[in-house]
């Protein structure tokens, strides 16, 4: 089964939630750069990382991020807003202190089941991430989108929960 592109597993979700920034920031507008307002730059990119507990605690992960994540976004607010387009088709940040996207997921498998899978190209990449209804456009929508899985020990192993 390692490695195997034909894993099947079932992958739930829980309510999708805003991080915000754990204390206040600036409210203003921050145009872009016209290189980074280039209309070839105007998309989703995907990034999924694994990581392995390896210090034998069955803590789960999940509140460390979303406070770290808030933490962070204190420092850097304008990814806690919201792009809007300007005239001209220009882009900026209005910076909202909205927040980002956060889900926990859990999947019944564990991750070594994975095996090869887990090397790129991804097969198992759509199961794992969550499109998260109304937030794939690039306008008036989170800029940044967080799914956690959350690891388990069971038997001495790494589980996606």
């Amino acid at each position: 089964m390692a490695g195997s592109p034909a894993l099947k597993f079932t992958v739930r979700r829980q309510p999708v939630v805003l991080v915000a920034p754990a204390g206040p920031t600036p409210r203003e507008l921050t145009r872009l750069s016209d290189i980074d307002d280039q209309d070839a730059l105007r998309f989703q990119l995907p990034i999924i990382h694994f990581f392995r507990q390896h210090d034998g605690r069955n803590d789960d992960p999940a509140p460390v991020l979303r406070d770290a994540i808030a933490a962070a976004l204190v420092h850097y607010y304008p990814l806690a807003g919201r792009l809007r387009q300007l005239e001209g088709r220009k882009l900026a940040v209005d910076c909202t202190s909205e927040g980002v996207l956060f889900v926990e997921a859990d999947a019944d498998i564990r991750l070594d089941q994975f095996g090869a899978a887990l090397q790129p190209p991804f097969a198992c990449l759509d199961e794992l991430l969550f499109d998260v209804p109304g937030s794939s456009g690039l306008l008036d929508t989170p800029i940044i989108h967080f799914q956690v899985p959350v690891y388990e020990r069971i038997s001495g192993e790494n589980k996606l929960r």
